[in-house]
Formats: C-alpha cells, structure tokens, sequence
C-alpha cells in the first residue's frame, strides 16, 4: 500500500514531500507520537520530533521510553530502501536502546546519511552480495541532553542474491 502511494505521489510532488507527508500521515508512525520534522533532498537526512503529551506520557510523567524508540524505529530502514533503490533489500535486523536520562521535555533525533557512506555501502553490497550496517544515532532534548542511544543494525543485500539465497533454502516437497 505505502509503495503505491509513492509511486502515484512521485508524479505529483517531489520525493521529500512524499517521505516527509507519507510517514507524518501513517497510521502506524501518527501512533508513535513522533512526526518528521524536516527531510533533505536526496533524503540524506531526517530530522523527527517528539513531543510530551498525554499520549505518550508515563507513569512517572517523562516521555514513554517505547514511545521514543517507535517513533525511530522504521527510518533508517524506509530511508536507506528510497535511497538505494529497487536493486536492494533492507530490513532492520536488531536494535540496541540504552535509556541516559528521563525525557522530560520534547525529544529531537537526526538520521544521516553522507553520500560517502551510501557509495561504501554500494560498494561493500557488491563485493560481499550481503552486509550488516550499523548505524548509531542519539535521541536529545532541546539542549542537546542526551535521553538515549540507540544502535541499529540493518541488513542490505543485493536483490538478485537475496531472492537466490531464499530460493536455496527452500526445501523439495
């Protein structure tokens, strides 16, 4: 469904506008509470806030610690998959959260890609058929408090090896 409407929207209105709008709008990331607050040409870069209110606030009346890593959670993988392309497979294979601090106040993250990476990944995927990228981002506060760290490790592959690899595993009737 997602991939649909942006492949009708990129006939209206640029790649940005269709991340940015697309992500802001999903039911699956709305209840993440977080909402993209800027995305690059290119996408090399996504900024996300998150803000403390009655929906994610817990117990003791800090931002919900889940609340914080669902809204980071899809966009290194969503980036990566309209950067690179249809020639590759990305998946989030694991993540790694580490709470700093109570977020008390409005929680900030920024995923970045350089065009020097996206060449190495390219690279690395074309020598090797499969990698495992991780990737290291911190969620903030406005004075760049850090709330947590948060370590993800994504899966890219070349498409052609993967659909093989799948085909290999697959056991005769």
């Amino acid at each position: 469904m997602y991939q649909t409407f942006v492949r009708i929207g990129k006939k209206f209105f640029s790649e940005e506008t269709i991340f940015k709008v697309g992500f802001n709008i999903s039911p699956m990331y709305r209840r993440s509470t977080g909402r993209l607050t800027e995305v690059s040409k290119g996408l090399l870069k996504v900024k996300i806030r998150i803000p403390i209110s009655y929906k994610n606030r817990n117990y003791v009346g800090t931002i919900y610690g889940g609340s914080l890593y669902s809204a980071t959670d899809p966009i290194y993988m969503v980036q990566l998959i309209n950067i690179l392309g249809n020639d590759y497979v990305v998946w989030d294979k694991s993540a790694e959260i580490k709470y700093k601090r109570p977020a008390k106040k409005v929680a900030f993250a920024i995923f970045e890609f350089t065009n020097q990476e996206i060449e190495n990944i390219k690279e690395r995927v074309s020598k090797e058929k499969e990698i495992d990228l991780i990737k290291n981002i911190n969620i903030t506060g406005p004075n760049d408090e850090v709330y947590c760290e948060l370590s993800k490790v994504i899966y890219i592959a070349d498409k052609k090896y993967f659909k093989e690899k799948r085909k290999a595993k697959k056991l005769p009737k």
